[in-house]
């Protein structure tokens, strides 16, 4: 799992079929201070995360172990909104406080 924060939407009108229905996202990498790496991916969304949140994103096989991407063609998915994280007692992120 790794850690990002939405960017933005893809909107894609021609797709596989078993794609259809699923919101595709613009997904900023970030460090483990939140800080962005400059790398970016599009993924599947399986919780209605929405831009500027932080969420945790899974690649690869385990991008369709979701109920939302379970036998699609997904090589990432969001599986959930972050509300905050720490690292060894010190707290990083926490929503709502970088409004």
């Amino acid at each position: 799992m790794h850690l990002a924060r939405v960017m933005g939407t893809v909107v894609a009108s021609q797709k596989e079929e078993s794609l259809v229905g699923l919101r595709f996202l613009v997904l900023g990498i970030v460090d483990g201070d939140g800080r962005p790496t400059g790398a970016t991916v599009v993924a599947a969304d399986a919780v209605g995360a929405g831009v500027g949140e932080m969420v945790l994103f899974a690649s690869g096989s385990s991008a369709r172990q979701t109920r939302a991407t379970d036998k699609r063609p997904c090589d990432c998915v969001v599986m959930a909104i972050v509300d905050s994280w720490e690292i060894e007692g010190d707290e990083k992120y926490r929503k709502g406080d970088d409004d």
